[in-house]
């Protein structure tokens, strides 16, 4: 590998920080698409089902920082080759479940080992690549990310048409075990790493990291994304499940595959946030979700799809977007930083799917939708306030 791939990295580099967001995700809302099974076999209410999921992302949320200090004292890829790795043991537990209560811990314990790969990533791109390449990264490494979430879903859906979901699980696992060799193969190595093992400094990091705007305006916005993505993509799934679309597993998996658009929009994504800013993408995709999530409350299914690929694609490019964002704007700290954002980000999705439960055991999808919304105007007021423009970006930096 060339010594200057920062610049011009080469195919395997790409595929690789690909790959290292898919197999980060391939777990995380996996069992979405076989929710209302599960719902049924373990004899769980709707909001004990939809925190399966709001468990995983709760778990992200508690250890993301502490896992951002641990890499800046001990490095990047072995933190990430171990966290694919590890994410196969619950997993493979999964076939011995027998209750509901025992699905949410080894949800959570799932969850336990996502950031040593979430959080570790955007510290490694940050570190490693420079300028317009690293927001190509990002936007690369965030496909993965989409591509992971998509292929979970997607295969559990279908592998539980023709077989149990306890058999599914176990193939599952193998995949993670697969993807922890290609991410130990095909990534490089850090050159620009410099650990911090000093406990009181990583304190007086974390001090000044919690009182960057930059990043206090990221974290608050990721929040409101994933808030908007976990709920809409858990309790779509009931919703179909219901009277009068009465979908399959299969069925609901293939919904999923708007997913795919996030992997086409997010290196796309990567070209125009350096042209336009990551405000004004920010708020022209908020709106696209909005408008999204208000058509989800057609009758006609094929709607209901187009909506969710407009809601998706939004939330992606957001994504990205606001990753970047910390990225180019926090020079110091940066798996540190990566961890608070993940940590509140992920804070989000727990509150996302519990909340939305609520709503959608009382008020149905209507009620589902009304506060899917309501968030996504918080979104927009915290992106149109506090996320500045491109000047005043390129000003506050010098």
């Amino acid at each position: 590998m060339s010594a200057d791939y920062d610049d011009h990295p080469d195919r395997l580099l790409r595929l690789t920080m690909t790959l290292v967001g898919a197999f980060a995700f391939i777990q995380v809302y996996s069992i979405q698409s076989i929710l209302p099974q599960l719902q049924l076999d373990l004899n769980a209410s709707v909001v004990e089902i939809g925190n399966a999921v709001g468990m995983t992302v709760l778990a992200v949320a508690l250890v993301s920082p502490f896992v951002g200090m641990l890499s800046d004292a001990v490095g990047r890829k072995w933190l990430m080759v171990g966290s694919v790795f590890l994410l196969a043991i619950p997993t493979a537990m999964m076939p011995l479940v027998e209750s509901v209560h025992g699905l949410l811990i080894l949800r959570f314990l799932q969850g336990l080992a996502v950031p040593g790969v979430t959080v570790v990533a955007v510290a490694y791109i940050g570190e490693e690549f420079r300028g317009s390449t690293m927001i190509r990264m990002v936007t690369l490494y965030v496909s993965g990310c989409v591509l992971g979430g998509f292929a979970g879903r997607f295969l559990m859906g279908h592998l539980t048409e023709f077989m149990p979901w306890r058999s599914a699980f176990g193939i599952m696992a193998v995949l993670n075990l697969l993807g922890a060799v290609v991410v130990w193969r095909g990534l490089p190595a850090s050159r620009r790493f410099v650990a911090n093992t000093r406990f009181k400094s990583n304190l007086q990091t974390l001090g000044q990291l919690l009182l960057n705007p930059y990043l206090q305006a990221a974290c608050a916005l990721g929040f409101t994304v994933l808030f908007m993505l976990v709920a809409l993509f858990t309790f779509i799934n009931l919703h179909l499940a219901d009277e009068p679309f009465n979908f399959s597993s299969g069925q609901l998996a293939n919904i999923f595959i708007v997913y795919l658009l996030g992997v086409i929009m997010t290196p796309l994504a990567g070209r125009i946030i350096p042209r336009f800013g990551a405000r004004r993408i920010i708020l022209s995709m908020l709106v696209l979700s909005a408008v999204g999530v208000m058509l989800t409350l057609s009758q006609s299914s094929w709607v209901i799809v187009v909506a969710l690929a407009m809601a998706a694609c939004g939330v992606f490019v957001t994504q990205s977007a606001t990753m970047g964002f910390i990225a180019s704007r926090i020079t110091y700290g940066r798996s540190l930083a990566s961890g608070l954002y993940y940590s509140i980000y992920y804070c989000g999705g727990f509150t996302g799917a519990w909340l939305c439960g609520i709503a959608y055991a009382r008020y149905g999808w209507y009620g589902t939708v009304a506060t899917l919304l309501a968030v996504q105007a918080v979104g927009g007021l915290i992106a149109w306030r506090f996320i500045p423009p491109p000047s005043a970006s390129v000003a506050n930096s010098r």
